[in-house]
């Protein structure tokens, strides 16, 4: 199986597709040699001996074994961990409901701030813009929000968002803007000074200097997501010559 994965890189998969073990991939009991594990991430499930793919999408790896589908999908499944973009949509005593893009509403304790205490409340209303991480993300609990990292601190999370623009995009451009060394996100910061906050919920949120240079980089990022490199490059150009 590890060798077919391996071969299918840059490959586009679609649902139903699956790998099997090979004779290859078995593995002997005299042999002294660990076996290779193969770590699944979005779009394979493992299922026995065999790997399907859930999604439709292109098949990339990161070492040292790690695989997933790489897709323009813009559902988005709350998992454990993942920092988001919420919306507050409801204030009901000592909990907020934040609306975060999945199947149901997250909640957020007025607690789960930094330095919050029963007498030093947060000032968080209905409608504001929440920068925070999920605790809990399972199919048989209601999701769970904080806005602290594990020591405690904020770490840029919390309650944000005056002045700027949130927009939507796929969640595959989430994860191209947030990979280390992002092309995209150097591209980004040449063209204009701007504040971009990125949810893995596909919600971005940008502020540049004026309303017109807010509009072309939010205008940018939804434009590049079909693009080649070279097309990217091309419209950036265009942008930063003033063309658009």
């Amino acid at each position: 199986m590890f060798s077919c994965l391996k071969h299918k890189v840059g490959e586009v998969l679609l649902p139903g597709d699956e790998f099997s073990f090979q004779p290859e991939d078995t593995i002997s009991l005299t042999d002294t040699v660990k076996p290779e594990k193969v770590i699944c991430g979005p779009g394979l499930r493992r299922s026995g001996d065999r790997l399907l793919v859930s999604k439709s999408g292109v098949l990339r790896t990161k070492q040292p074994n790690m695989f997933w589908v790489d897709s323009q999908q813009k559902r988005y499944v709350p998992a454990k961990g993942e920092t988001v973009i919420g919306i507050v949509t409801v204030k009901s005593g000592d909990v907020f409901k934040v609306d975060c893009g999945g199947s149901e509403q997250a909640s957020l304790s007025y607690l789960a701030f930094e330095g919050a205490t029963k007498r030093n409340r947060p000032n968080v209303q209905v409608g504001d813009l929440v920068f925070s991480q999920f605790v809990i993300a399972n199919k048989d609990m209601e999701p769970e929000l904080v806005c602290v990292d594990s020591s405690g601190r904020a770490n840029g999370m919390g309650v944000f968002g005056g002045g700027g623009l949130l927009f939507r995009v796929s969640l595959g451009l989430v994860r191209r803007l947030l990979a280390p060394q992002s092309p995209l996100r150097a591209e980004l910061q040449q063209l204009f000074p701007h504040e971009l906050v990125i949810g893995m919920n596909g919600r971005l949120w940008v502020k540049a200097s004026s309303v017109q240079q807010t509009l072309i980089i939010a205008n940018l990022l939804e434009s590049c997501e079909n693009m080649t490199a070279e097309q990217r490059r091309q419209l950036f150009r265009r942008a930063a010559q003033g063309a658009l």
